[in-house]
């Protein structure tokens, strides 16, 4: 982010702003996005295709089939539950010299008191379609690389 509002290159930039004062910055709103989004892509994905195969095995006949609603669903999930984690640490991140944003808390208080909770969810139709083509993506991998890497547990 740094380096896109700033230029210079990317030695200078670290340079810059790898101190101890810097390098934590919105590790709270990642640590939280992260978790979030891993529980989005590794597990409502397969808890979906199994329901739909199971109650509209006509409809959904195979794994395939039933991967679009479920990856529309799992990254309905990760986008919207991690949207205002992402929003609050890439403002801290933009704002290193700390002018505008604050702790993490200051920076959701900051962010809330100028649009209400519409501030947290900007650019989130755009990350939404993002997510659920990555959601698919993992799903359909792990799906091709489980049974590979672990065979007693798809027995």
């Amino acid at each position: 982010i740094q380096q896109q509002r700033k230029g210079g290159g990317t030695l200078g930039t670290i340079k810059n702003i790898a101190t101890p004062d810097n390098i934590m910055r919105g590790f709270t709103g990642a640590a939280v996005r992260e978790g979030l989004w891993t529980c989005g892509y590794l597990s409502i994905p397969p808890i979906v295709r199994r329901s739909l195969r199971e109650n509209f095995p006509d409809k959904f006949d195979s794994d395939t089939k039933a991967r679009v609603p479920a990856a529309l669903l799992g990254g309905l999930f990760a986008c919207y539950l991690t949207q205002p984690f992402d929003t609050i640490k890439t403002c801290m991140q933009g704002d290193i010299e700390r002018k505008t944003y604050g702790s993490f808390l200051d920076t959701a208080k900051k962010l809330h008191a100028e649009s209400g909770l519409t501030a947290f969810y900007r650019g989130a139709t755009f990350r939404y379609g993002r997510m659920v083509c990555a959601v698919f993506m993992m799903d359909a991998l792990q799906s091709a690389i489980g049974p590979l890497l672990y065979p007693e547990a798809f027995k």
